[in-house]
C-alpha cells in the first residue's frame, strides 16, 4: 500500500503543482500590488475589530479557527521533514511560499466571504460555494466538495493524530504491547488515541460555535507558549543565528539535497502548513461576521504570516541552531548526519531533540504537549471544513445522518492514524492536500480571469478606506459581481 500511495503522491505533487503554487502567489501579489505588504497595518487593526452574531463568528474567532487548521503537526514534524529531505534551504522556500501565499490567501478567503450563504442559522462558504456561483460549474464544485470531504474527513486527521501518538511515545515510552485486530500496538498510543477521540467527540457534537470558542481560547496561548520556548533556545545560542540564516539562504540556491528537493519539500511543507491556495482558509473566513468581504481576506492573509514566518521559522531555527537534524539524499544515503540514522524525519523527533539538548528534561514532554494542542485544534478545523462541504452537498442530496456519519468516520480515522506508522499517514495526507490545491488554485485563477470579484472587492474597500468611512458596506451589484446572494439580500434588508 505504501508503494501505491507513494506513486499517487508523486503524480499529484509533481513539479507542476510546486510551481503552480509559487506562480499563483506571485501573480496575485502583482495584481493586488502586494496587498500582503501594503495592508499589513490594516490586517493587525482588523484582528481586534468586529463582533460575532447569532449567525456568524467574530473576525478574531474566524482567525483562530483558521489558524487551528494552519497551525498543526506541519509546524513541528512538517518543518523537520522539509529539512530532513530538502536540506536547510527548504526553509527559505517555505518563507517564499508564505510571503507569496499571503496574497493567494487574500483572494480565496475574500471569495469565501463574497459567495457565502446562511444555512440553518449559521454562515457557510468555501471553494465549492464560490466555484458554483462564480464559475457556474456545479460539477466542478461537487468534485472539490467530495475531494475535501475525503481529505479533511479521512486522510488528514490521521497525520495530525499520528504525530501526537509519536510525541507521547517519545516523551513517556511505548508502554506494554497489546495484540489487537490491527496487529501489535503500543498501549501508550492506544490510550492517546482513545483520549483524543473522546475529547474530539465532545467538541464536534457541539457545533461550530463550540469549536470557535475552544480555538479562541487555546490557539493564542499554544502559539505564544511555543514561540517563547523557541525564543529562549535561540537566545541561548544567539551567536549561532547569523550563521544559520546564512546556511538557509545559501542552501536554498546551492542545496546539498538538490535544487528540486529543496524547492519541492519547502513548497510542499509550506503549503501543507499555511494552507495558502489549498482552499481550507475560505471555510473559516466565510463563517465570520464582517462589514466587507475584503476585511476577512486581509485577516486570513495575516494568518499565513503567523503560521509560517513565526511558528515554522521558530521550529526551523531550533532544529538548525542545535544541529538536531539529518539530511537525506534522493537515494537512501545520508548527506548530513547529526542524529542516529533511524530517527524519523517525518516525526516530532528533531524538534524534541533540539529542545532537549538545551533544556534537558523539558523537550520531549513540551513538544508532546504542544503537538497535542496544535494537532488537536487542527483536527477540529478539518471537521468543520468537512462538515461545511457535507452541508453543501446536502442541499441536493438530503441524505439522513450524513453529518453524523462524517463525525464517526473522522473519529475512526483519527484513532487509526494515532496507532499506525508515520510514513503512510503523511503520504495519505499529502494526497489530500495536493488534490485540494490543484482543484482550488485552478478554480480561483479561472474566476479571476472571468470576473475578478476579489480584486474588485479590494479596490472598493480601499476606496472607502481612503474616504474615511466609519462603517464599511459592500454592494456586489454596483461592482458587477453576480450571484453574491447573501450580500445582495443584506443590502435590501
Amino acid at each position: 500500500m505504501q508503494n501505491a500511495v507513494d506513486f499517487i503522491n508523486g503524480v499529484i505533487w509533481s513539479p507542476a503543482l510546486v510551481y503552480l503554487c509559487l506562480g499563483t502567489g506571485l501573480f496575485f501579489s502583482i495584481v493586488t500590488r502586494f496587498v500582503q505588504v501594503r495592508h499589513f497595518g490594516e490586517m493587525w487593526r482588523l484582528l481586534m475589530s468586529g463582533e460575532s452574531s447569532k449567525e456568524g463568528i467574530s473576525p478574531f474567532q474566524a482567525l483562530t479557527v483558521s489558524l487551528s487548521g494552519r497551525v498543526g503537526t506541519g509546524n513541528i514534524a512538517g518543518v523537520a521533514a522539509a529539512i530532513g529531505f530538502g536540506g536547510p534551504g527548504a526553509v527559505f522556500w517555505m518563507w517564499v511560499v508564505a510571503f507569496l501565499g499571503a496574497a493567494t490567501s487574500y483572494i480565496e478567503c475574500t471569495l469565501g466571504q463574497i459567495y457565502k450563504e446562511e444555512q440553518e442559522g449559521q454562515y457557510r462558504g468555501g471553494p465549492a460555494f464560490y466555484i458554483e456561483k462564480a464559475l457556474g460549474q456545479k460539477w466542478y464544485a461537487w468534485i472539490f466538495a467530495l475531494a475535501t470531504i475525503l481529505a479533511t474527513g479521512i486522510l488528514l486527521p490521521g497525520v495530525q493524530s499520528n504525530s501526537m501518538g509519536n510525541a507521547i511515545v517519545t516523551a513517556l515510552g511505548t508502554g506494554e504491547t497489546v495484540e489487537t485486530a490491527m496487529g501489535a500496538l503500543s498501549f501508550a498510543k492506544i490510550a492517546t488515541g482513545t483520549a483524543i477521540v473522546l475529547l474530539l467527540g465532545f467538541i464536534i457534537f457541539g457545533g461550530v460555535k463550540r469549536i470557535a470558542h475552544f480555538t479562541q481560547f487555546v490557539v493564542p496561548f499554544m502559539a505564544l507558549g511555543y514561540i517563547i520556548i523557541a525564543s529562549v533556545i535561540i537566545a541561548l545560542n544567539i551567536s549561532e543565528l547569523p550563521g544559520i540564516i546564512a546556511l538557509i539562504i545559501g542552501d536554498a540556491f546551492n542545496p546539498m539535497a538538490g535544487i528540486g528537493a529543496a524547492i519541492g519539500w519547502g513548497v510542499k511543507r509550506g503549503v501543507y502548513s499555511n494552507e495558502a491556495g489549498q482552499g481550507m482558509g475560505p471555510h473559516a473566513a466565510a463563517a465570520a461576521e464582517v462589514q466587507h468581504p475584503a476585511q476577512q481576506g486581509l485577516v486570513q492573509a495575516f494568518a499565513v504570516y503567523i503560521d509560517t514566518l513565526f511558528i515554522c521559522t521558530a521550529t526551523a531555527f531550533m532544529i538548525l541552531i542545535t544541529g538536531a537534524y539529518n539530511v537525506y539524499g534522493t537515494g537512501e544515503g545520508v548527506i548530513v548526519q547529526n542524529l542516529a540514522a533511524d530517527v524519523a524525519a517525518n516525526s516530532p523527533a528533531y524538534t524534541q531533540t533540539a529542545i532537549e539538548s538545551v533544556l534537558p528534561g523539558v523537550g520531549n514532554l513540551f513538544v508532546a504537549i504542544a503537538l497535542f494542542f496544535f494537532s488537536f485544534t487542527t483536527i477540529l478545523a478539518y471537521y468543520y471544513i468537512a462538515e461545511t462541504n457535507v452541508s453543501y452537498l446536502q442541499r441536493d442530496l438530503h441524505i439522513p445522518g450524513f453529518t453524523f456519519f462524517l463525525k464517526v468516520v473522522l473519529m475512526a480515522s483519527t484513532f487509526y492514524g494515532t496507532v499506525r506508522t508515520a510514513n503512510l499517514a503523511w503520504a495519505l495526507g499529502d494526497i489530500g492536500v495536493g488534490l485540494m490545491a490543484w482543484l482550488n488554485i485552478i478554480g480561483i485563477l479561472i474566476i479571476f480571469f472571468i470576473a475578478k470579484p476579489a480584486l474588485k472587492a479590494l479596490r472598493d474597500y480601499e476606496r472607502q478606506q481612503k474616504a474615511g468611512v466609519e462603517s464599511y458596506h459592500f454592494d456586489p451589484e454596483a461592482l458587477d459581481i453576480k450571484n453574491a446572494h447573501f450580500w445582495q439580500n443584506k443590502k435590501r434588508n
